[in-house]
């Protein structure tokens, strides 16, 4: 079986609080699962950032249902390529928390990047680090 792998970045129509976010996640790694869909997840208060990999025709029907979400917006695509292995063998999801430091996050994202090639890591890293408090000088 081939696999394939679709990266991308939107961002939040509206608010979404931590527990909102955490129940995006297990219905999508519940659906995901059933087409054979792992990835990342990351939610960092503004900013959605996800992989999805698995079977091209799986990973393609769930990023055009994406697009069609109303809580997202200014969807890009950073990556939609082929891949040899999953970076992700299993789901995983990361979301800015208001109770736990912004630093937590970004432990967080590291420890589910242990297998993450360099440029995943680098795009994952970073928007966790573009947290809430990026406000403040």
């Amino acid at each position: 079986m081939s696999l394939h792998q679709i990266m991308y970045i939107s961002s939040a129509t509206g608010p979404v609080s931590a527990t909102q976010c955490a129940a995006i996640a297990k219905d999508a790694e519940d659906r995901n699962r059933v087409d054979g869909v792992t990835g990342l997840l990351l939610f960092n208060s503004k900013r959605f950032l996800q992989v999805l990999e698995g079977p091209r025709d799986a990973v393609e029907r769930i990023y055009q249902r994406i697009t069609r979400d109303g809580r997202h917006n200014a969807i890009v695509k950073l990556r939609d390529a082929p891949i040899d292995a999953r970076e992700f063998g299993e789901w995983g999801m990361a979301y800015d928390d208001p109770f736990q430091p912004a630093s937590a996050l970004k432990d967080k994202v590291a420890k589910l990047l242990d297998h993450a090639g360099p440029s995943t890591r680098a795009h994952f890293i970073g928007s966790a680090e573009m947290h809430r408090g990026e406000t403040n000088p």
